[in-house]
């Protein structure tokens, strides 16, 4: 009858890996000989071990959900005792010695890299800034430094391997035996185990904590870019190289101007008669105030253009130019005068106005002409 490996983690049939990885654990510490020195124990030890080496193998997993058993003795001798399922990897290790060069993998492996989003002014981005940012992460455990072992005590031989890290085992196709190689389940394939683990990291040899650093953030940067802080990501398992920190950067709008590039954009509206007659404005740029000359004649949708006073260049001296577009305003309500002298001065120009009155307009009496009753 094939075992209830199930049963043996005591997690669920539907259970994911993760589930299976925790159960497992939690087992192997209350279990493990170095722990618990009962003869009984080592059995139970010896099933645990079996039940994650069948259930964390999705080919394996699947034979038990089929009703099998990988792990059955095939009568193949001393040492047989995997069953008769076997992959092509398997073969493939066991002719050309792929597994065997596996080895122990290594307990201190590097941290992860970090990203972290800074949102920065039109201002801070144009001239530069040094920012403060808040980082949670992965930092070495300054109780064991790394090694993740309690005080005084030192990393064991994994017992199951032998300090390999792998287990191999016998198993019989239709090539003949095959000698296949995995990683031991009871110490990830490290080939140690921590007997007794550091009390403030649990063995990780990092723990997580809250880090205040300054960036500086260089002039003309733009939305999006990624600033680099070397070694200020995750500290690696085992007390591992850091990884790197990425702050992004993030613009916020600007309630006058819109940026392109190293150019700045805005519109400033200015009276028709203004626009007519030429006059000259005060523009505040990023550097203060500028004065900007606008021409007699100037026509709607006209630009101006400020040169050097928009964002500096990340990359090169000199900085982009700040355009001004102009909005025409007309009037929309005159008071009879205005009325009267904006008339006087289309006469003087030879432009003819049509006059509106209450009666009609100037279509009404095109329509009147039309009809016949002009």
């Amino acid at each position: 009858m094939a075992k209830d490996y199930y049963g043996i983690l005591g997690v669920r049939r539907d259970a994911s890996a993760d589930d299976i990885k925790r159960a497992y654990r939690k087992l192997a510490r209350q279990y493990h000989p170095d722990v618990n020195p009962d003869p009984a124990a080592q059995e139970k030890f010896k099933d645990i071990n079996a039940a994650y080496e069948v259930l964390s193998d999705p080919r394996k997993r699947e034979i038990v959900d089929l009703g099998g058993d990988p792990l059955a003795p095939t009568g193949g001798g001393p040492g047989a005792g995997a069953g008769p399922f076997v992959g092509f990897q398997d073969i493939m290790d066991a002719f050309f010695g792929t597994a065997s060069a596996r080895g122990p993998r290594p307990r201190t492996r590097p941290g992860a890299d970090a990203i972290l989003r800074l949102d920065l002014d039109l201002h801070e981005t144009a001239f530069g800034v040094e920012a403060p940012i808040t980082v949670d992460t992965a930092v070495l455990c300054s109780t064991c430094t790394g090694a993740g072992t309690a005080a005084g005590t030192h990393l064991a031989t994994c017992e199951v391997c032998g300090g390999r890290g792998e287990v191999q085992s016998v198993q019989r196709t239709f090539l003949g035996q095959v000698v296949s190689s995995r990683p031991c389940a009871a110490c990830g394939g490290q080939g140690t185990v921590i007997p007794h683990p550091c009390p403030t990291c649990g063995g990780d040899g990092r723990v997580r904590t809250r880090r205040t650093l300054t960036v500086k953030i260089p002039p003309g940067v733009e939305d999006g870019m990624r600033i680099r802080l070397a070694q200020q990501g995750e500290v690696g398992p085992g007390g591992g190289p850091p990884g790197d920190l990425y702050v992004e950067i993030h613009e916020r709008p600007h309630d006058v101007y819109s940026r392109k590039a190293d150019d700045l954009h805005c519109r400033v509206t200015v009276p028709m008669t203004a626009a007519a007659l030429g006059t000259r404005l005060t523009i505040k740029t990023l550097d203060g105030e500028e004065a900007l000359d606008v021409r007699a004649g100037t026509q709607p949708g006209a630009t101006l253009r400020i040169r050097g006073k928009g964002v500096p260049h990340l990359r090169g001296a000199g900085r982009g130019d700040l355009f001004v577009h102009l909005d025409v305003r007309t009037p929309t309500r005159l008071d009879a005068e205005q009325e009267r002298v904006l008339r006087e001065f289309a006469k003087a120009r030879g432009e003819e106005v049509a006059e509106l009155t209450k009666q009609g307009g100037f279509f009404s009496r095109m329509r009147d002409a039309f009809n016949g009753h002009a």
